[in-house]
């Protein structure tokens, strides 16, 4: 039977990626199949699971997607050995208001599915302080289990000596204690990690996380603290409409961030994807009947883009006919233009009166919930649509016809409302699933 943990911590940056990614591939160096997941609203860390395991890891989100849509999820794990469900930020923390299956918090995912957690914890600057933590941890919410924890960046033999005491003292035990090790350390951006694709050499990393963790960590005791688990029962199937029949999606460095699930749910749906690179001065399919350009990194790759002229030609003469939306990157590329981190506007597509700059930077972050006031692919007026955004762009022009009515997690009203011109419409916020 498959067994399940999540991997969670105090809070963020304290090395929850890293122990995912090593003992996913420990697990599978041993001949286990591993089933990663990624709590919360992420396309980087997913495609790091990918690598370490050789399987395709998929987000669990809480606020946005309903019980159905979670139990129909974490079933492409029924047949591995091990689940690995890599939390975010701290383990309590989501949004104040809850969404439909909970606010977002990893513990909610540990709770539901009946998988222990298995606490990352970073002593720096502290000792036996530490073991209170880890403690609020474990007893702050009935329902969510500690399976253990691992202590990560330990600066000495001593340190590690007093806050296992400590830990021992609570009855909290500890799997193992990882010294600093500056080179399995992942490469990060503005958003994020660098992502998987970007670097070659990503599977000589995880497994240097591997070996390295292997030799700190009893990997035993941790496999034994798994939960036997098997997945809900559903009891309806998520539905999905995709944006159209034959999707013609933008797929390369630039435009990367599509949640996988979402792929799927269109192919279930019946739907065809042709991707294709604007990177490459590719255009869409002529025979798509939808362009579907997502988020990802266009402002390091601004000056390539404006000089694609065949892509901005094909998707100009593209809209004419057909629809095109873009979400997040993408909405800024069909927008008049951006400019970068150094000052320099570079002319995108122009489909849509949008201009952004990243010359001064100013994080946009959360949950969205939107009406729509007009229609775009899939959705007509009026549709409920959740999402995330996250972005550092500012906007310096949006002239066009707002496409919806968009709310945080609170309720309360966000100034991003979207735009639609014509055929072409854009977000900044990423959709995750239908508000039903």
């Amino acid at each position: 039977m498959t067994a399940g943990l999540v991997i969670s911590a105090p809070a963020s940056g304290v090395g929850k990626t890293t122990l995912t990614l090593a003992l996913a591939r420990a697990c599978r160096d041993r001949g286990l199949s591993v089933q990663c997941f990624k709590s919360g609203p992420d396309y980087i860390d997913p495609a790091f699971h990918a690598v370490a395991t050789g399987r395709a890891s998929v987000n669990l989100d809480s606020w946005a997607m309903d019980e159905a849509t979670l139990a129909a999820l974490v079933r492409r794990g029924v047949d591995s050995d091990l689940v690995l469900a890599e939390g975010s930020m701290g383990l309590f923390d989501g949004v104040a208001a809850r969404g439909r299956a909970g606010t977002g918090a990893s513990a909610d995912i540990a709770e539901m599915m009946g998988w222990p957690v298995l606490l990352v914890i970073d002593p720096s600057g502290q000792a036996q302080t530490a073991a209170a933590i880890a403690a609020g941890l474990r007893d702050f919410r009935k329902g969510v289990r500690l399976a253990g924890v691992v202590l990560n960046r330990v600066a000495s033999p001593r340190h590690e000596d007093l806050v296992r005491r400590a830990m021992a003292d609570a009855d909290i035990a500890v799997f193992g204690a990882l010294p600093r090790h500056a080179e399995i350390a992942l490469p990060k951006r503005h958003l994020g990690l660098v992502q998987a694709e970007e670097q070659g050499e990503v599977g000589g990393l995880i497994a240097e996380a591997a070996r390295f963790v292997t030799e700190h960590v009893d990997l035993d005791a941790i496999l034994r603290s798994a939960a036997a688990w098997s997945p809900p029962e559903m009891s309806s199937t998520p539905s999905v409409t995709p944006p159209g029949q034959r999707i013609a999606l933008a797929r390369d460095a630039a435009f990367s961030f599509v949640y996988p699930h979402m792929c799927e749910a269109w192919r279930a749906a019946g739907a065809e994807i042709v991707p294709f690179s604007p990177l490459a001065d590719e255009g869409p399919d002529a025979g798509a009947d939808v362009c579907w350009l997502p988020g990802g990194y266009p402002e390091l790759h601004a000056g390539r883009l404006a000089a694609n002229t065949r892509f901005r030609r094909s998707l100009r003469a593209f809209a004419e006919t057909k629809a095109v939306h873009g979400e997040c990157g993408g909405y800024m590329a069909l927008g008049t233009a951006l400019t970068d981190a150094e000052g320099v506007r570079h002319e995108m597509v122009g489909l849509l009166g949008l201009e952004t700059s990243f010359a001064k930077r100013r994080m946009h972050l959360g949950y969205r919930l939107a009406e729509l006031a007009e229609p775009m692919p899939g959705h007509a007026t009026g549709a409920r649509l959740r999402g995330h955004e996250f972005h550092y762009s500012t906007i310096l022009a949006q002239p066009d016809t707002a496409l919806a009515v968009v709310r945080d997690a609170t309720g309360a009203i966000v100034a991003e409302t979207g735009s639609r011109r014509g055929r072409a419409t854009g977000t900044f916020f990423h959709l995750i699933a239908e508000d039903r």
